[in-house]
């Protein structure tokens, strides 16, 4: 895949999670231009083009991050609040896609400037309905900056 053509990146550690949530991106043609990467520290990298992901270019940005809140190394809440402190990069939506439905989380979310907050459904067909209106909603009808 041609990175500079990237409109979503998935930031899951779950590997499970991570498939499901591309197969249910991928049903409505929404996976095409996908990375997944598998904790924060990653996704920072990635973000920045640096370590392993140095070639790339850091201008060409997501138009959405779909974000984990528990993972190893750094969490989903050090890479929200990394994100959106950045001029390059605080204007990407992120949406928190978490098993969390812990207030605290939601709230410090929100503190932090996230776009949306989803705690994963448990049932497969509602986790498919969940990420599938995600996505169709955040690539098709928000309008980007």
């Amino acid at each position: 895949m041609n990175l500079d053509e990237l409109d979503i990146l998935l930031v899951e550690d779950n590997p499970t999670d991570a498939e499901l949530t591309m197969r249910a991106l991928k049903r409505k043609n929404l996976a095409n231009k996908l990375v997944w990467v598998k904790n924060g520290e990653e996704a920072l990298n990635f973000i920045h083009a640096q370590g392993q992901y140095q070639d790339r270019d850091p201008e060409d940005l997501p138009h959405l991050i779909l974000l984990d809140l528990r993972m190893p190394k750094v969490d989903g809440l050090e890479v929200l609040k990394e994100l959106k402190a950045s001029e390059h990069t605080k204007r990407i939506p992120v949406v928190v896609l978490t098993s969390s439905q812990q207030d605290r989380d939601v709230v410090e979310s929100y503190k932090l400037g996230v776009n949306s907050y989803v705690s994963k459904p448990v049932e497969f067909d509602e986790f498919i309905d969940a990420v599938s209106t995600l996505g169709l909603y955040w690539m098709l009808i928000n309008k980007h900056p």
